[in-house]
């Protein structure tokens, strides 16, 4: 078979080969997506094994999947008759030793010539690749039906393991081992590989010559070929690099191409003219930290151009975002727009309408007998609203009179009018997907100016990478009566006694008049809060660990409560499957002081604002993310008294869910947090599933540990298209960066 007719384009069939097993190529394509030859080949390893040494075993469990390099150190041959035929049979008994246990193997024949081969294959001193279940017989530790890889040559007549055995003849010094699908073993890519490297033609480059000289890079082939077969660990983290850059730097062209059309569209200047903000900043009791004026005067720059401002907003909680926000709608209404705010609860969107009535004071009365001079209205827009309600905010909406509308999905909707929508403003943005975010903006007749915020803390290099056509704002400070906020793990699987300590805890703080909320992680039964995600502790093959009984739900817990250890006190309900004026009623009598203790889904995590709420206790805490927990928490010591919050899990010690809740009770900085959640989790979960359908747009690149590739990148991608704007001359780099353009990732990119 010659180069010719095999190509990156080829088939994957094409380089499997007869050996592989029939249903190979479609389980690539269904559950990889490898589809081609060039797919297989960008298709990298997860890890390597060294075959020269024994690779680390730590304790282990039954039914764990192992993947081991070890060594035969018994094998025994035995026959013995088999009950069912009545015949000789036989079986080889093998010993092999890691650096952990050493694990028991058996293979069995009816045929002695076979089994007299298999005891050649697994001399003494044979060494390989083992992949296999781990069990117990008679209190010794096996390795069930393994597959495996032997070193040091292959026999041509060994029986059932010709697919495993081609391999042989190809290893190195460093194994790889690829990401494994149901029908797909990791052998199986590994011998593709291997010979598709050896009959296609050397691929295009898109790197142009001078971006790898520069950034000492080696070709495309070569870091194939050091990916899939490498002899040193220098190769790898070579090829690894490159293919990182690769990556970035795609990514950084499509993010700037987009910075590029956003300043070339046209939109409305909003400079200002009437004395509304003017009036508000007169009135405002207390004076901007430092950093809420400078990135006000951001904004307000961004908005006094003839283009859309996209901006990003970040900081803690309760560091004033919403505040910076309310000073840009006034301006744009102040300029004869309108404003809109999108909020993802119907809880935080009647929150934001009760904080800026209550901030405008008589300037939110407009047309109204008592209201100021340049009093502007607003308006409320939700699901749930009654019929007649619904009709007259829809109607001030369209007719101009309501200069800010805050809403939650129900804006989003085809009959939902504005007359001049000049500003939107996205709350908590990673709880919309992208299409929600555009059918807002597209109600505008000219592209609105957007303002997405949000509390999760984003690290410089994530908002480079993933809202890298967004400008990037960041709150830092916090206002004059944020406390200190105490966090303390509740370990019941160490110490089950400290349950009752609890609520003791609580009675004590609603004996000095103060309030409690109480979170739970379900509403009832196994039913989560609309929106919400889990976060349960994973094993080895990335599978939810189960969780030893049933999970709190806000239902059962307010009734054991009051029925238990807070019986007396004042307890009442909220969670997203209530009424809408049930969940209104709750949420008040908690605001004024006519409730202890709030037993609540994650409906309070963002927006809810009661300041003599000091103390937060998160039953089963560890099914919560910490950017979740982070914000959670920054619900108390909101009024310049001390918060506390307990952590309360039944998670074993050392296990990965109590090591996130040690992170979020060591420190309250939100951006060290961000960083913490970033290396256990993919960057697609941290930033929102929602945000592009899937887990992650990255595929090698890690925002935090590869930070120094980004920046490189990120002048290289600013360098190109200084010099070509159209990548006219790299057409192959050029079609990447259209295929990302036009892929759901870019959707997601672009509006956000």
């Amino acid at each position: 078979m010659t180069s010719t007719l095999i190509s990156l384009d080829s088939p994957v069939a094409t380089v499997l080969g007869a050996q592989t097993k029939k249903g190979t190529a479609k389980a690539l394509a269904d559950r990889l997506d490898v589809r081609t030859v060039g797919d297989l080949l960008h298709h990298f390893p997860r890890r390597y094994v060294r075959t020269g040494e024994l690779t680390h075993v730590r304790e282990l469990r039954t039914g764990q999947m192992l993947t081991v390099v070890g060594e035969i150190v018994e094998s025994e041959l035995n026959s013995y008759l088999d009950r069912r035929t009545h015949r000789p049979a036989y079986r080889l008994d093998t010993v092999l030793q890691t650096d952990g246990p050493a694990l028991r193997m058996s293979f069995f024949s009816k045929k002695k010539y076979v089994s007299k081969h298999h005891a050649k294959r697994f001399a003494v001193g044979r060494r390989g690749l083992f992949v296999g279940q781990v069990s117990t017989f008679r209190g010794k530790w096996q390795l069930t039906n393994p597959k495996m890889v032997l070193f040091g040559g292959a026999d041509e007549d060994d029986v059932g393991e010709e697919a495993v055995g081609a391999t042989v003849a190809s290893v190195k010094a460093l194994f790889p081992l690829y990401p494994q699908t149901k029908g797909v073993e990791s052998w199986d890519v590994q011998r593709a590989i291997a010979f598709a490297l050896t009959v296609i033609d050397e691929p295009p480059d898109p790197l142009p010559d001078g971006v790898r000289r520069d950034h000492r890079l080696p070709d495309l082939d070569t870091a194939l070929r050091h990916i899939h077969a490498p002899d040193s660990w220098p190769e790898v983290q070579a090829a690894q690099r490159r293919f990182r850059f690769d990556e970035a730097l795609v990514t950084q062209l499509v993010m700037a191409r987009r910075r590029a059309a956003l300043a070339e569209l046209g939109g409305r200047a909003r400079a200002g003219g009437g004395g509304l903000l003017a009036a508000f900043d007169e009135r405002l009791p207390f004076t901007l930290t430092r950093g809420q004026q400078d990135v006000s005067a951001e904004i307000m720059d961004d908005l006094a151009r003839p283009h859309p401002m996209n901006r990003l907003l970040q900081g803690e909680v309760g560091s004033g975002k919403t505040l910076v926000a309310l000073r840009a709608m006034l301006r744009v209404v102040d300029s004869g727009g309108q404003a809109a705010l999108l909020a993802p609860t119907e809880v935080l969107a009647q929150q934001h309408l009760r904080s800026i009535t209550q901030l405008l004071g008589d300037l939110a009365q407009g047309g109204m007998l008592g209201g100021a001079a340049d009093a502007t209205s607003v308006a409320l827009l939700t699901g749930s609203m009654p019929k007649s309600a619904r009709a007259e905010a829809l109607l001030r909406a369209a007719s101009g009179e309501a200069g800010i509308v805050v809403g939650t999905h129900a804006l989003l909707q085809e009959h939902v009018q504005f007359a001049d929508l000049g500003l939107v403003v996205v709350d908590e943005q990673h709880r919309f997907g992208v299409e929600q975010r555009a059918a807002l903006t597209d109600k505008a007749g000219t592209p609105p100016d957007v303002l997405v915020m949000t509390a999760t803390p984003i690290p410089r290099t994530v908002a480079m990478t993933v809202f890298g056509d967004l400008e990037v704002s960041t709150l830092t400070e916090l206002p004059a009566g944020r406390a200190a906020i105490q966090t303390n793990v509740v370990p019941l699987a160490d110490q089950p006694g400290w349950w009752g300590r609890v609520w003791g805890r609580v009675r004590e703080e609603v004996e000095k008049g103060h309030q409690v909320y109480v979170v739970c992680p379900r509403i009832t039964g196994d039913e989560l809060e609309q929106g919400e995600t889990d976060a349960p502790e994973l094993d080895d093959e990335g599978e939810p660990v189960s969780t030893p009984g049933s999970l709190s739900a806000a239902e059962e817990v307010v009734e054991q409560l009051r029925e238990g250890p807070l019986s007396g006190l004042r307890l009442d309900l909220l969670h997203g499957r209530l009424a809408p004026d049930e969940k209104e009623r709750a949420m008040r009598a908690f605001a004024v002081g006519e409730t202890d203790v709030l037993v609540a889904t994650t409906v309070i995590e963002v927006g809810v604002d009661v300041g003599n709420a000091t103390t937060m206790v998160l039953l089963d805490a560890d099914r919560f993310g910490i950017s979740q927990l982070h914000q959670l928490r920054g619900r108390v010591g909101r009024a310049g008294l001390p918060g506390l919050c307990l952590l309360v899990t039944h998670a074993e010690a050392d296990s990965p869910a109590r090591e996130r809740l040690d992170a979020v009770a060591a420190t309250t900085d939100g951006f060290e947090l961000s960083r913490v959640d970033l290396d256990q989790r993919r960057e697609g979960d941290v930033l929102g599933r929602s945000q592009s359908g899937f887990y992650s747009s990255l595929q090698q690149l890690r925002v935090l540990r590869d930070e120094d590739t980004i920046v490189e990148a990120r002048e290289a991608a600013t360098a190109l298209l200084a010099d070509d704007p159209e990548l006219g001359t790299v057409p192959d780099l050029r079609r990447l960066v259209t295929e990302l353009e036009h892929s759901r990732q870019s959707d997601f990119m672009e509006k956000s």
